[in-house]
């Protein structure tokens, strides 16, 4: 019996946003899912899905993984190289992630620790709107269509600075004129995520930014909450854990006591000694071998909340932190130049118990970070920053292998930071890559590579345009009292309410990044944060030009030197070659490394003078253009009866017989052969090109008789 068909009915919305309309719509595409939204905005499209899987036993975190992919057709495009399917994530792909996850993840409800995977893929690519922040609307609408128990929507948006004015969602061209690179997300009542770059700006314009871009965040949300009133699933919540009834009153009975004296040593390790040998004691109280009340995770949350209560309770009555500062100080800095004397440019950065070694190495064009997008098929970096943070930084036994995404997302912000300061090309035609190997860790090693990337190219001798520096900043929030805290810890970044990094001088920010794990956050805080931000940003950096007050004169010996040479853009394919033949041979020949762009200049890269001159020589040879009246060493290429041929530069000429010698010249070859090599003087150039030498106008003439 033949089935009724079933018609696809979609549910969907529009909501304005800079101008611009945003569509998303549920019901006909990936039904199987918890909750499954598209996005439109133009002929960008993406897919999100939202799934829940069973609860997990006996964790206390939240199992959520976040994926987001770009399909190289949805730009009407195949992935170069030579496999043609997408595999491992793109640095751009991974750090979308980042900014899906991060605003997403304190707004599940407390005690929801089901396994959860949020995937979102583009579709279609228009080449004009942006995909982040549409990423993250998706990915908030799915959830909110979804079973799974998310409090309320977030939503996000792009803000860019042209001329002055604020623009929502900006398209790719009107980014290439923006002054600030914005993202953030949030709920209608707060801001939960900021990723900002920008040129130098103040604290006043970064906090016009947000409340703008924060308006258009609402609009988005009351929409999606009206959407999911009326097609969203009814939430699940069947499997929500939470702590046992009295569990937090015996772990605070036995822990409180001890605590108050372990989270004020100062050093990391003896103070996590401290802690572990209070949580031993506790599960020997409340885990005997038999009879267990509670459950060892549950243990386990309950002395996490305990020790995380006395630790803000301490800071927020005291205004005392775990090493004895105050909330304001920042820790002890130590800064050593030149660590490693074969780098191009190194420094040793200790701040507190975080350390990074920052090494900065100078390149040709070549040594450029190539990478594809969805808008280009060959982009290239001549400035990048690698981040490492191996175990061992933290006391710790772990994997080593290709960088995971909190590698590449701190990496990338530090990068970022740093890119403002960057000599433009012109000015310095070299490639700068810059590493940051993390020694120790104890908070904020991203904003160590920031300071530490920055001496390492003062001590490089890159001309940058003014030194920066970065510092973390914390948050310990309840109710109405709240501290802000300078340059923040690991454990006040783990147990605390906010993580805000800002990187710029004394006279402006070039990035800040912003994570709340409460919504709570308002512009009062804001405000107070980047104040105190601004005076240690200024107390950082300070320290940092004691130990190097301005970039060297000079490059490193070890570092290649680089000439550049202008050529007319139709001769490019002359220093080419067929095939690449002729810039090979150069190559081979002199060991230099070259470059060159569409407009015809030539960079050449080298360590050797003597490669360096002689690389310029041949190019010089290939590309100049013979004149009148000038002479030129050339070489014998063809006899004739009537003269010979000779190749000079790029071209040939020809010196006829008459003008060999001042004698009469009966045979040719009693004077030159194939190969040798002579000097002659242009003595015409027709309109066709042709050459006319002559060898005799070089010749003293003979003593008239």
């Amino acid at each position: 019996m033949e089935q009724k068909q079933q018609k696809l009915e979609a549910q969907s919305i529009t909501v304005s946003v800079g101008g611009k309309e945003i569509s998303f719509e549920t019901g006909k595409i990936a039904r199987q899912a918890g909750g499954s939204v598209m996005i439109r905005c133009g002929d960008t499209i993406l897919l999100a899905t939202a799934c829940m899987g069973p609860a997990l036993n006996e964790v206390d975190f939240l199992p959520l993984r976040v994926d987001y992919q770009e399909k190289f057709s949805s730009a009407g495009r195949t992935l170069g190289g030579f496999i043609k399917r997408e595999g491992k994530p793109s640095e751009k792909e991974v750090l979308t992630c980042r900014l899906i996850d991060r605003p997403i993840r304190p707004m599940f409800e407390s005690g929801y620790y089901n396994d959860t995977q949020v995937i979102t893929k583009v579709l279609s690519y228009d080449g004009v709107n942006q995909t982040e922040p549409l990423a993250i609307c998706a990915a908030s609408a799915a959830l909110v269509m979804s079973e799974i128990p998310f409090i309320k929507p977030i939503a996000a948006v792009r803000v860019g600075m042209i001329e002055g004015r604020f623009v929502i969602n900006p398209t790719n061209e009107e980014m290439e004129s923006s002054v600030l690179d914005l993202v953030l997300a949030g709920t209608e009542d707060a801001i939960l995520m900021i990723e900002g770059y920008c040129d130098f700006l103040s604290e006043e314009q970064i906090m016009d930014s947000i409340e703008e871009g924060h308006q258009a965040i609402k609009v988005i949300c009351q929409k999606l909450g009206e959407w999911q009133q009326v097609h969203g699933k009814e939430k699940n919540r069947a499997d929500l854990h939470f702590l046992p009834e009295g569990l937090m009153e015996e772990v605070d009975g036995i822990m409180a006591s001890p605590l108050q004296d372990a989270i004020r040593i100062t050093e990391k390790q003896v103070r996590e000694e401290a802690l572990s040998t209070i949580r031993e004691t506790v599960k020997e109280r409340l885990l005997p071998e038999e009879g267990n009340k509670y459950k060892e995770f549950e243990v386990a949350m309950a002395m996490k909340k305990v020790t995380a209560h006395h630790m803000r309770q301490m800071i927020l009555k005291e205004k005392k932190r775990c090493d004895g500062r105050g909330t304001a100080d920042v820790r002890q800095i130590w800064i050593e130049m030149g660590l490693l004397p074969r780098t191009h440019g190194s420094t040793l950065f200790t701040r507190g118990e975080t350390q990074a070694i920052a090494v900065c190495t100078l390149g040709g064009e070549s040594m450029g970070q190539r990478y594809e997008t969805l808008d280009l098929s060959d982009g290239l970096r001549n400035f990048y920053l690698q981040y490492s943070f191996p175990p061992y930084s933290v006391g710790e036994v772990g994997r080593m292998g290709p960088p995971g995404r909190r590698e590449v997302g701190h990496g990338k912000l530090a990068e970022r930071s740093l890119q403002a300061i960057i000599p433009k090309k012109d000015a310095f035609p070299y490639t700068i890559r810059l590493e940051s190997n993390i020694t120790e860790s104890n908070g904020s090693s991203s904003m160590a590579s920031v300071c530490g990337g920055c001496l390492s190219m003062m001590d490089a001798g890159v001309p940058i345009k003014r030194p920066i520096a970065g510092i973390a900043m914390g948050l310990i929030l309840e109710k109405e009292n709240f501290a802000i805290l300078s340059d923040i810890l690991g454990m006040e970044d783990a147990l605390g309410d906010m993580d805000f990094k800002i990187a710029g001088d004394e006279k402006g920010i070039t990035a800040f990044q912003l994570d709340i794990k409460i919504e709570g956050i308002n512009p009062t805080i804001m405000k107070v944060a980047l104040a105190q931000a601004k005076e240690g940003r200024i107390h950082i950096l300070k320290k940092m030009l004691e130990a190097c007050p301005k970039s060297k004169d000079s490059l490193s010996q070890y570092a290649p030197r680089i000439e550049t040479i202008k050529i007319k853009p139709s001769q490019i394919g002359t220093v080419i070659g067929p095939g690449g033949k002729q810039i090979r041979a150069i190559v081979e020949e002199t060991g230099v490394d070259i470059n060159i762009d569409d407009d015809g200049y030539v960079s050449i890269a080298s360590t050797s003078a003597t490669g360096m001159e002689r690389a310029r020589q041949i190019i010089h040879d290939l590309t100049a253009e013979a004149e009148i009246g000038k002479t030129y060493k050339g070489k014998v290429v063809t006899i004739k009866d009537f003269g010979l041929f000779v190749a000079f530069l790029n071209v040939q000429g020809l010196c006829h017989i008459s003008e060999i010698a001042h004698e009469r010249v009966n045979k040719v070859e009693d004077y030159f052969k194939e190969g040798d090599e002579i000097e002659v003087k242009v003595l015409d150039i027709d309109r066709n090109g042709k050459i006319r030498l002559s060898r005799k106008a070089l010749l003293e003439a003979p003593a008239a008789k």
